[in-house]
Formats: C-alpha cells, structure tokens, sequence
C-alpha cells in the first residue's frame, strides 16, 4: 500500500507524532493525543484492516514508536501509550481475521499483514528496545504488593504482551534463506532479549511467590523462545567435539554418498563396450501396446528396466481434500551463541523455576482460570524440558512435579479429548491434529522418563517408576489409546511426523509391558465390558373407567339447574364453537362420532352452556337423520337429547400411543451400564488387537518415506511389524501389494545397506509369501486386498476353515442353491396374489431350507428380479390389527387360567396352551377384564426359594445343607443353579454373622473323603494364619482367599466345597469388582481356630488324594510392594498406587468331570450359595471367547461332555 494512498486523518494523525532526524526522534507537542488517535482508529477498523494496513505501509512503528519509546522512557504516560498501540499493531493476523481466509481478496489481506508483522520484527531485533523494556519491567517488579497500582499492573501485562506478540510472529521463507547455524530475524530477537537481561526477568517471574498471576504468560513466551529448537540438539551442545556435534549430518551425507556411488556404478555396467548410433527396436513379448500387438521398443536393452507404460502421461492432479495433510516446519539450527544461552536458559528454569511454574500452570487450567486451548503450552514444556534433562544427565527431581499418574491422567484426557473432537469438527480437524499431536509427544516423553526411571542407580527412583508403571498398565484406558489412534488415523488430517510419533511412541508402551509383564508371574489388569440390560417400559396409564350409573344420576341432579338458566336465557351460551375440526385429515361428514363425544365430555365436566351451544351447532352441521334433534326442537327436546348423550356408553377410541403399547408384547428397553472386573493379562492377547489393516496401512505408509525417517523411526515400524508376523504368527497379514512394491523399491535401492532390519523384513515376508503362493495360488489375488486375522487364517489353513460358526465365517450367509431359488420363486407366485396376508411371513413358513430370515428371503427376491427393492415388503406394523375376543377365545382363556393357578408361571402356561395367538399385554388385560386376577403382580413368575433351615438369622446367613433324597433331570438342576444365584444376588451375606460352632464338620469330611483334602488343608492353614495375624496385630480386615496352585482353583469352583466355605461365615465376592472369597472382619482369632479345627481332618489320607503342601492366603499387604517415599511415583500425599490381586500362576485348567458331581450333588443337595467369580484362567482357554458369568460356562461345559458321551 501507498504512503499517498493513506486516509487524510490518518495521515494528519501520524505527522502529529513527531520526525526523525538522524538518531534522534522530536516529538510534536500532540504526540500523545496523535497516540490516542490511533488506538481509537485501530478500535474501528474495518474487516479489510484497512488502518493496520496503512500504517503498517507508512511504517509507522519502525519509524515513529520504536524511536519515542527508546529516547522517552521516563514519561509514563506516553511511554504507557505508546506500549498499547504497539500491543495492538503487533497481535498475530490469527487473531485479526479469526481463522486463515479461504477466499482470495481476504487471503491477501491476511498476508499482507503478516507481512507487516514480519517486517516490525526485525525492527524489534534491537538491543536498545529491549534495554529500555527490560529496566521498565525490572522497575516494576521492585515495587512491593502494596506499593503497586492498577496502572502498574496493566503495563506489566502489556510488556509481556508486547513481547509474546513479537516472539509470536513467523519467519519470511522467502527472506530467510540461509543454511542452518546462520542467525535468523528471531535469533537476533533472541539475541537481544537476552543482552538486555529480559530472560533473567522471565525467570524471576516464574519462580516468585508473589508473581503467580504471570505463569500462563511466562510459559507462552518461553514456548516461542524455543521455538526452532530440538530439545536434544540442545542438550547434546558442547558436550564433544565439533565432529561428534555434527554426527547425524555427516550420517546423512554418508548416506547420499553411498547412493551416488552406487548409482554411478549402475550406469557404468548399463553402459555398452561400443557406441552405437542406431540402439535398434525390440519387440517385448508378452506385454501388450495400446492395441493387440507386442510393444515394440527402440532404445537399448540397458533402458529397458525404467520401461513403464506411464511414461509421458501427465500426473493425475489429487483433490486438495484428499492431499496429505503438510508437515510444519522443520526445526533449524539457530547460531551457535543463540544456542549455547538457551541451554544454559534451560538449566537454569529447570533447576529453579520447572516444578514450580507447572505446579501453578496445571492449577490455573484445572480452575479454569485460562483461556480456551492454553493447555497446549503446559503440553509443548512437559515434552520440551523434560526431553532436555533426560538427555542431559537425567536427575528426575527436576521434573518431578510431571511425573506420575495424574501427569499421565492430566495428558491422556486431553489427548482423547481432542482425539474425539478432531473425528467430529471436520472443518477444524487440522487444528484438533496439531494439538492431538502435541498432547501424543508428551505422552511419549513422559514413557521415556518412566524407563529412564528404571535405568537409576537409586531404589527410590526404581520403585517410583514400578509404582507408576504398575497403575498405568491396570487401567484399560491407556492400554486402548493407541488402538484408537492407529484405527483412526487419517493422513488427509495428520502430518506424517504424528505417524512417526505414534508408532514410536506405541513401540515404547509394548516394550515397556511386555517387560513388565515378564519381570511379573501373573499380571491383573482392569476390565471394562458395557453390559446391556433389559428394563421393561413403564406401563401405560390405563383408561379411567365410566362412572356409574349412580353417579351420572347425581350429576345429571347438578346440571338440569344450569341447563333450565340457559334455556331460558339467564346464562349466556358461549360464541364461535365448531363442532368439528377443519384442519383433520378426517372428513366432516364422518366427525359426528367425534361431536358427540366433546358434547358428552362437556356434561360430564360439569359444563353445561359449552355442551348445549356444542348440541345447536352440531344440528346446523349435521341435520340429516335427526342425530343431534330436529331442527325445530323445543327446551324440552333438547334437554332429554342432552340427557340421552350424558347417559349413552359411547366407544372412545384410545390414543395411537396407547393402542400401540397394547398391542406390542413387553417392549424392552435397553440401559448400558459399565462393568469393571479384572482379568489376567496375556501380553500376547494384547498384542493381537494390533493384527488389523488400519494398523498395517498406517505402518507401510510411514515406511514409504524409509530413505527421509530416522534409524529410530524405521527400526520403531520394522519392530511393529516383526511383532506381528513373527510373535503372532501372521506372515499373511502383511502379504499386500503396496508393501511388496515397497520391498521392491528398497531391495533395489542402491543404499539398501543402511537399512538392514528392512531388508531381513523383506526377504522374511517375501519369503514365507512365495512358500505359501506354492500351495495356495489364490495368494496372488489376495495381494489386493488388505487382511483381517480371519481372513489370514482362511488364506493359509483353507477357505473353508471358518465355515463351521467361528471366525468371520459365523456371520456368513449360505448361498441359495439353484433348487432353493426355485423353490423360492414358486412360493412367491403362489403367495403374491393372497390378500390380507403377508408374503414373505408366508414364504418362510413353507420354505423347506430352515435358518433363512426375513431380510435373506428379501434380498434374494430383489437379487432374482421378482421385486423392484425391499421397500415392497413393508413390515407389518404392531398395533395395527385389532383383533376382538370371541366366546370361545374367552372360555378358552379362562379353561387355561383355572387349570395353571397353582403353577409357578401362570402367564407362561397360558401362552404355550394359547390356541390364537395373542400380545402377552392382551392376554394380561383380558385377564385383568374378566376379573380372574385383580391386579398384574398375581401373574408374575414365581421364584422358588430354597430352605435355609432353622439357622437362618434376620441378616440371610446360610444355614446347613437340607438332605434331598429326590433324583432330579439335568433341567431342573440347571433350574436351581439359576435360582440359587438369583437368591444369592437378593440376599447377600452380611458381614458380622457368625457360624455355629462345629458348622461344616460333616460336609468337610465328605469332601476329603472325595479328594480334596488338599485344598482343605490349604482352608485350614489360611484359617490360622489370619487368626495369628489378627491377634498380633490387634486390627481386623477381611482377607481375600487367592488360590495359587491349581488344585486349589478347581476346589473354588466346586459348588459344594463354595457351600463350605458359605457355612464357614466366609463372604463371596461382594460385586464385579471383587474376584476371590473374604475371611470377614468380623471373625475373632477364637472363632477362626474352631473353625479350622471343625475342617480339620484327623484319620488317614484317603488314596488318591494330592499332597500338596499348604498353601498361605495372600494379603493385599503382600501383593503390593513396598510404597517409596513421597516423591516420583506419587504425585501428592492422597495418591496410592492401585493395589491389583495377587498374581495367579499360569498354567491350563484341567478338564473336569461334571457328570459325577452332578450325581453327588443330587444325593447330598444343594444350598443357594452364591457361585464366586471363576479365577482368573489361562490364556489359552480364553482365547477367543468372550466373559461369560460362571454359571453359563459350567452349563455350557455340561452340556457339551453329555452330548460327546450321547
């Protein structure tokens, strides 16, 4: 923009200021109101801005503000002016326009004051302006609490503004050409920030007591300070020699040379002994030209391999919606003094400032006191410092303040935060990347810091770090991050440096677990499984009946009054009534109906001139067939006419809702609730969440820039991938086209020596791949395709492997065969024509192939050409059909009802014997209608208890085992297993009932007699041990009972031997967080010793039984190691680590015999213990299979033995 093209006042505003002569600045005497003048231009600016652009153009901060700021110090007023214009001209364009434009004319307006800004910049890179800017705050900051005023305080606020903004503003590409180690503008800002002293300001600041209100401001300027630096680069300065300093550039030449060289030896075999000015033409046999000939090629055969059909075609232009998204810039290596007083910066705010200034950040955005997105600068320092003092010697109390779990907690729900908002604010996606990515590398510093942790000399240090590490492994939630973030990835929205970091980052978890999980026997982690429950509607109001004929007569004594007055003329009849409604889809002729009914609701409310002015119109309406009277009906016509509909038993239709409700059977909602338990960990199991295609594309496509990624990167994704070919055994999971020409390209590049794990990657894949394409010669088709593990299963077991209802082939339909598609047409010709009937209800009842549903029958119709789509076969609507009750249907109904009275499910009874089929809601209000049942609680189902026996206290102990000597079939005991859980869940044991003496004597005797002595003996000894605890401790907790060995398992799974321990007083486990029995608390150490003296055993070992030596109960005191001093692991004096169940050995379940227990357990009975939660099992066993209650698994075990045995 012009100087001449400036508006006239602003012009005249700026000559006001003042000129320039030399080096010295003369102000005009209206230089501070000209100042005024241009804060309130700056106010009213236009969406253009126009006034910044002009004065931007005029220069007048360079030439004008700059100058009266370093020669007037001393006026506060102008000096305080003038700082408020220079606030104002240098916020960041972002702040200006709101968003970048998307349009040209505002486009270049945006970056025409960026490039305003860009130019105050370097103006500012001037020691003198931040000499005078440092002492102004260095002055202020001298004056105590009490002695500062408001003014004070706002200018204070401004500087650090004043410098955020200049600090804030990017770099001119187009300027700052130079090579790294060349001062750019902002170096030379840096430069002078620090001669002046202002970095020994910024950390005063961050560490003074009485400067808390600054802390988001310091840590936004330190952020932009450190902008173009790598925390390593820094950390690695002036710790070797210059060689040493430079090593990655002198890799990376080594590198280029290394393929230059080797290109070059390319060239020189290419090339023929003899030129040859004619190379000749060649026919390529097999590949086709454009028509249906050979290609016929004239140059030389040493050109022949860079062939391509491609050859001159031009690059198919990509839509910039689907563009990678770009990378920010690079960091650059600023000058080396620059360097060397940033590190020093960093020591400095490390040792005296970090935990401090963190601890007051984190508070204020908790609070809420920050403003929106300021969160992403505690996120860049947590990264940024704590990187530097790991690689510079790492002395974790430096950082303590973000290491641990609410550090951990703090980072991923905002990276999940922002996880979810990116995947629903499509247009900001980009936006919402950048921060993901920057709550992701802070996530990854602080697992760096956490195995540094583990490498430290001192044991404080190394418990701190397993305490974390043992909270951050049992909670679901960061176990599933990644997943999530490989799943969701999208390359369109995050740069290819998030890939990086996330493959890094989630190499570093599995490594980490995977040594966790070794350096422990059994790990116990948190699971989480939304459990759908089935709630029954409330149920619908029901009509109100009609009154009596009692009650009309006594209202009818109140109306005729009324009625006489408005007859005569004494009341006033109400104006303007319709008797019908015009804007109903129902005609007016078929309205009387509905007339009628608001004139009997009229009377009936006690509204006796509406309903008698209702009757009048409605005649006029309706006078055909004297319905509503003749039209020249007198006083007493038209009083019994009232009386007559007051009377009349009108039908009143019920409201669609209602009908609907009726009519549907018992409609369920569904309500989701969470359920924790925990579960043994199997890191392989873990591992196999990552064989998916989301996570292989995502590792191919940061491999594609193999030649561009660092040593770490690739040997990160090498890593991923040998994991899932090799650990897991599925090499076909990375049998894919796109990461073969990956291969390709890599085997033939002449620098394939620097990637040597990607070259032993390759020749394994391709390897296992052509093993495989020699037996199965589909493999080369399903290159196409990207894989899932059940997919791979097929690819290299059979085709037909998952067919039998596992895998990905229980969803698969089976095909219609010809004789099937036959019979399908036939029965659709034969059933189309059929009215009132439903022809796709009909076709499924007389197709012969059982098994198809509704939408295979209509999909096949559609396929087959018999219907247009499925919108043909409409479903029928419930609610729709009213069918009435006939005679016989009511004695039928009432035969039912009579004869299934007595039985546990009337209701149930009934709908099996029903012989028309009825709603369960009809049946119940015909019942209801007929008065066989008063009310809806007689037709529930009964539960059948079982005795408890005359021990049974007011609190629900269990009371010895009853003796049933009644054989029963395997339903009924499938019935009362049910029942006992039911009665278990009602009524649990309370904690404070206390057993009989000598209870459990007998059943403990029959059970060793049976086998399990071991376990006995292991009941005996966790008995005294906890009574020897209790008396020497004089403190009582109730202690779980975790059996280790896996006789002891299989004893806690035993129905009867849970009945022991019931009789014993011992608690079962309390809800889905608890997996193990509980010796209660309130058991004295007397009460413990007769009670193992009643289970001891005091003959001869029967044959048979296992001498296992006992077994000591496990002490949550005892799982958990020792707590370390306040420090590391612990974030504040609240926090304790997540105390888990002791570790189970691993080891696999024997198979037990249920048929023999199911025969003693018919003889001795049952009682309705609670079945406890199985313990944790192995992971073969659980492959596979979903978590399913203990009671459905032993049903289903039983059932699938008795039909091997059939």
């Amino acid at each position: 923009m012009d100087w001449y093209m400036m508006n006239c006042e602003l012009l005249a505003t700026c000559s006001a200021l003042g000129y320039l002569e030399g080096d010295v600045y003369h102000r005009e005497p209206d230089c501070l109101e000209s100042v005024k003048d241009l804060i309130r231009y700056l106010r009213h600016e236009d969406e253009t801005r126009d006034v910044r652009q002009q004065l931007g153009a005029a220069q007048i901060l360079q030439n004008d503000l700059l100058p009266i700021l370093v020669q007037y110090p001393q006026e506060s007023v102008l000096f305080d002016a003038v700082v408020r214009l220079m606030v104002n001209l240098t916020q960041p364009a972002l702040l200006c326009f709101g968003k970048v434009p998307s349009d040209a004319t505002s486009r270049h307006h945006f970056l025409q004051v960026l490039s305003y800004l860009q130019a105050y910049k370097e103006a500012f890179a001037s020691e003198k302006v931040f000499g005078v800017l440092s002492e102004k705050l260095y002055d202020l900051l001298q004056l105590d609490w009490e002695q500062r005023q408001e003014e004070d305080t706002l200018l204070i606020e401004r500087i650090l503004l004043l410098v955020r903004n200049v600090l804030h503003v990017p770099p001119d590409p187009t300027e700052e050409q130079g090579v790294d180690g060349d001062a750019s503008v902002h170096d030379r800002v840096l430069w002078a920030l620090h001669i002046s002293g202002m970095d020994d300001l910024l950390k005063f600041l961050a560490s003074a007591q009485a400067e808390q209100q600054w802390a988001l401001h310091v840590l936004e300027i330190i952020s932009l300070m450190f902008r173009d630096q790598s925390p390593e680069e820094l950390a690695a300065l002036g710790q070797g020699q210059a060689a040493a300093e430079h090593g990655e550039d002198t890799r990376e030449l080594e590198t280029l040379r290394q393929r230059e060289l080797a290109e070059r030896r390319a060239r020189a075999l290419q090339r023929p002994s003899r030129h040859s000015r004619f190379g000749g033409s060649y026919v390529l046999q097999g590949l086709k030209a454009i028509g249906d000939r050979d290609v016929v090629f004239h140059k030389g055969l040493h050109n022949l391999k860079s062939y391509s059909h491609d050859l001159g075609k031009e690059m198919r232009r990509v839509p910039r919606r689907r563009q990678a998204a770009p990378e920010s810039e690079p960091p650059r290596r600023s000058a080396r003094n620059v360097r060397l007083f940033l590190r020093r910066f960093c020591q400095d705010f490390l040792e005296g400032c970090y935990n401090r200034l963190m601890l007051l950040v984190k508070d204020q955005l908790v609070r809420e006191k920050a403003q929106q997105h300021d969160e992403t600068y505690y996120l860049w320092a947590t990264a940024f410092f704590m990187a530097f003092n790991r690689c510079r010697g790492f002395r974790p109390e430096l950082v303590s303040e973000t290491v641990g779990v609410r550090a951990f907690h703090f980072i991923e729900q905002n990276l999940t935060n922002y996880y979810e908002m990116a995947l629903m604010d499509k247009k900001e996606a980009a936006t919402w990347a950048r921060r993901m990515h920057l709550a992701l590398k802070a996530y990854q510093e602080l697992l760096r810091t956490v195995q540094e942790m583990d490498r430290s000399p001192e044991q404080a240090v190394r418990d701190s770090s397993q305490v974390i590490k043992s909270n951050i492994f049992y909670l679901m939630e960061y176990r599933e991050l990644f997943l999530a973030l490989f799943r969701k990835f999208d390359e369109t929205k995050q740069p290819r440096s998030f890939l990086r970091d996330l493959v890094e980052t989630a190499h570093l978890f599995l490594r980490m677990l995977e040594r966790f999980c070794r350096s422990r026997a059994g790990l116990v982690v948190q699971s989480k499984r939304v459990r759908r429950r089935k709630k029954p509607r409330a149920p619908a109001a029901l009509a109100p009946p009609p009154p009596s004929a009692a009650a009309l007569e006594e209202l009818w004594a109140g109306l005729a009054p009324q009625l006489q007055a408005c007859l005569q003329g004494e009341l006033p009849l109400p104006e303007d009534v319709v008797p019908f409604d015009a804007a109903s889809e129902t005609p007016v002729e078929e309205q009387r109906a509905e007339a009628l009914l608001r004139i009997q609701g009229c009377l009936r409310d006690a509204q006796a001139p509406q309903a008698l002015q209702l009757l009048r119109s409605a005649r006029d309406v309706w006078p055909e067939g004297d319905v509503f009277g003749p039209p020249d009906a007198g006083l007493p016509e038209e009083t019994r006419l009232l009386r007559e509909i007051l009377f009349a038993p009108l039908p009143r239709p019920a409201p669609p809702e209602a009908e609907e409700a009726e009519e549907e059977e018992d409609e369920e909602e569904e309500e989701e609730t969470v359920q924790v338990s925990e579960k043994e960990f199997n890191f392989l199991d873990y591992l196999k969440r990552f064989a998916c295609a989301p996570v292989v594309r995502a590792l191919v496509l940061l491999l594609r820039g193999y030649a561009r990624n660092s040593p770490r990167t690739n040997h990160c994704a090498a890593r991923l991938l040998h994991r899932l070919a090799r650990d897991l055994h599925m090499e076909a999971l990375l049998f894919q086209l796109s990461l073969f020409s990956l291969f390709h390209r890599l085997l033939n590049d002449p620098a394939a020596g620097a990637h040597q794990e990607l070259v032993a990657l390759a020749k394994f894949i391709l390897g296992k791949f052509f093993a495989l394409a020699a037996t199965n010669k589909k493999a080369f088709v399903e290159l196409l395709f990207w894989k899932s593990p059940a997919a791979v299963r097929e690819m290299t077991e059979g085709y037909g492997s998952l067919c039998q209802g596992e895998g990905a082939g229980r969803s698969r339909v089976p095909p219609w065969t010809p004789q099937e598609e036959q019979e399908l047409r036939e029965l659709y010709w034969k059933y189309k024509e059929v009215e009132g009937e439903d022809v796709i209800a009909a076709i499924l009842a007389h197709l012969p192939a059982p098994g198809r549903t509704r939408r295979q029958v209509v999909k096949q119709l559609v396929r087959l050409g018999l219907a247009g789509s499925a919108k043909d076969f409409p479903r029928e609507r419930k609610g729709t059909r009213l069918v009435l009750w006939t005679q016989e249907q009511e004695e039928e109904l009432t035969r039912l009802f009579e004869e299934f009275q007595g039985s546990e499910d009337i209701l149930g009874n009934i709908m099996k014997h029903l012989t028309a089929r009825r709603s369960r809601a009809r049946v119940v209000e015909k019942l209801l209608g007929l008065g066989l049942v008063s009310e809806r609680k007689e037709l529930y189902k009964k539960r059948r208890r079982k005795s408890r026996g005359p021990g049974l206290g007011a609190a629900g102990a269990p009371a010895p085992l009853a003796q049933d000597s009644s054989a029963e079939d395997g339903d009924s005991s499938e019935e009362e297993e049910e029942e006992e859980e039911d009665d278990a869940e009602e009524g649990p044991m309370e904690e404070h009932w206390v057993p009989e003496e000598g209870a459990g004597q007998g059943l403990a005797h029959r059970l060793h007699q049976e086998g399990l002595a071991g376990p006995l003996r292991w009941l005996e000894n966790c008995l005294r041990r906890t009574a020897g605890d209790r008396e020497e401790d004089g403190v009582s907790h109730p202690v779980p009972l975790v059996p280790l060995s896996e006789e002891n398992e299989d004893a806690m799974e035993d129905r009867r031997f849970r009945t022991l321990l019931r009789q014993l007083g011992l608690r079962p486990p309390a809800n889905e967080q608890e997996s193990f029995w509980r010796i209660p608390a309130a058991l004295t150490p007397q009460q413990l010793r007769r009670l193992a003296a009643s289970i001891a055993h005091h003959g001869p070992d029967p044959p048979g039984s296992s001498q296992v030596p006992p077994e000591p109960p496990k002490c949550p005191q005892d799982s958990v190691p020792e707590q370390p001093a306040a420090g590391l692991g612990s974030d504040s004096e609240s926090e304790e680590p997540v105390p888990g169940p002791s570790p189970v050995q691993p080891g696999t379940k024997r198979r037990r015999e249920l048929d023999s227990e199911e025969e003693e357990e018919d003889d001795n009975g049952s009682s309705g213990a609670e079945p406890a939660p199985a313990a944790p099992r192995s992971e073969e066993e659980d492959e596979d299979k979903d978590p399913q209650p203990l009671g459905r698994r032993k049903r289903v075990r039983r059932v699938e033995e008795e039909e091997e045995e059939g």
